[in-house]
């Protein structure tokens, strides 16, 4: 397994496709932000099993056909459209992955548990799964806050009231939503009236950047429908209102809440 950013020579690449044996499978993280360079040094490999790889420079410079056992890639990517083309068709099979449900984030937690020494109640793993916004990373670091939380607090067990407390303590609540994403919301409706309005202006407004809205905070909002994305803007829900104990002003801009 490796990770996009963390390949940018194809000497870097070389020695991990040498080594790999018949059946192996390499993992690469990230893979949108692998550089054009690394892309079509992967080509002839995933096609052929083969690397062309060069050696010296100039008028000394000669290729070397490198063959290489019969392994399987498997990319990984949040932004699938930044994939260049030549390399996205070069995969013989897409996925999605959704959200996870709560009931399989639940069994991830226990066995991280686990891993980590540190004893847990199903209460308290079900209560973390429901917090952690369908994402396994997400789930294990509230996991292993929630232990730091439990060994300072505690006797070190979690149960779901220390895990409460140390949830609310880092500011996320019962679906799940972290201060930022309260923020964005609250300022939708109190500022906004409740949008539409552009992402430009909730970046300037937040003070934060545009990619950190629309990767980090958007998707989940959106899946739970706390928020609409119009040719117009962002709008919020009434679902969204109500979660926050807020109440949009009688002229909002928008006609009608979805």
């Amino acid at each position: 397994a490796t990770a996009g950013p963390a390949r940018q020579r194809t000497g870097d690449l070389m020695g991990i496709l040498t080594n790999l044996n018949d059946g192996d499978i390499l993992f690469i993280d990230e893979i949108h932000r692998l550089s054009a360079t690394i892309e079509e040094f992967m080509y002839p490999a995933m096609e052929d099993y083969k690397v062309d790889f060069v050696v010296d420079k100039g008028a000394f410079a000669k290729v070397i056909n490198v063959p290489l056992k019969r392994f399987t890639l498997v990319g990984a990517t949040t932004r699938a459209g930044m994939l260049s083309a030549p390399l996205r068709d070069r995969f013989g099979l897409y996925y999605h992955l959704d959200f996870y449900p709560a009931s399989e984030l639940k069994e991830i937690i226990i066995r991280s548990a686990k891993l980590l020494e540190s004893e847990i109640t199903a209460e308290a793993a079900e209560l973390i799964s429901l917090r952690a916004r369908g994402t396994p990373r997400i789930a294990n670091r509230l996991l292993r806050r929630v232990r730091d939380f439990a060994d300072v607090k505690s006797d070190g067990k979690i149960e779901s009231e220390i895990a409460t407390k140390a949830l609310d303590a880092e500011g996320i609540d019962s679906l799940g939503l972290d201060n930022l994403d309260r923020k964005l919301l609250k300022i939708i409706i109190e500022y906004y009236k409740g949008g539409p309005v552009g992402i430009e202006a909730l970046a300037a407004t937040l003070n934060e950047e545009i990619d950190t809205l629309v990767d980090m905070v958007e998707p989940y909002l959106l899946k739970i429908g706390f928020i609409q994305r119009t040719k117009r803007g962002r709008m919020v829900s009434n679902e969204a209102v109500k979660h926050l104990g807020l109440k949009l002003s009688d002229n909002s801009n928008q006609q009608k809440l979805f």
